[in-house]
């Protein structure tokens, strides 16, 4: 399977809000949410879409201002997780982080998504604190930062 990436527009929303209402049933973004991080492209945001036989199959967002970046969101269908797209995606944003000379990244990530935290402490990230009850739901956020010293 050939994956693209590219950046998101909003005629991807309708694809993106689906696949963001599938990945986070309890806290999912609203539209409005969105286009308003849309809004804010090129300027502070950058947000692409993974594309597979013409479908939107993942999407991620990246904040930056001054010497500092967020990762805002980074999913993936179900059926394509564990197939390297959120890697693709991550790379994507932590090369665009560096490209706006961001000198750390900083994240979230569930407090009971092991697989997700062990993903992001491949690429160098590491945790800095716990956010309790973060998530709609009463889960926990587990905060991280990748230093500009660890990115290349």
């Amino acid at each position: 399977m050939s994956v693209l990436l590219r950046q998101m527009t909003k005629e991807d929303l309708s694809a993106v809000m689906a696949l963001e209402r599938a990945t986070f049933p309890a806290d999912a973004w609203t539209e409005g949410m969105m286009r308003g991080e849309l809004r804010d492209q090129p300027r502070t945001r950058h947000y692409v879409v993974a594309v597979a036989d013409g479908e939107i199959v993942g999407y991620a967002g990246l904040a930056a201002a001054g010497d500092q970046a967020d990762v805002q969101t980074i999913a993936v269908l179900a059926e394509h997780r564990r197939s390297g797209i959120g890697t693709l995606l991550l790379e994507s944003l932590l090369a665009e982080a560096v490209r706006r000379g961001a000198s750390a990244v900083f994240l979230e990530v569930r407090a009971d998504n092991p697989a997700a935290q062990a993903m992001y402490a491949k690429f160098g990230f590491e945790r800095i604190g716990v956010r309790r009850a973060y998530y709609e739901d009463g889960t926990d956020a587990v905060t991280m930062v990748r230093k500009s010293d660890e990115q290349g």
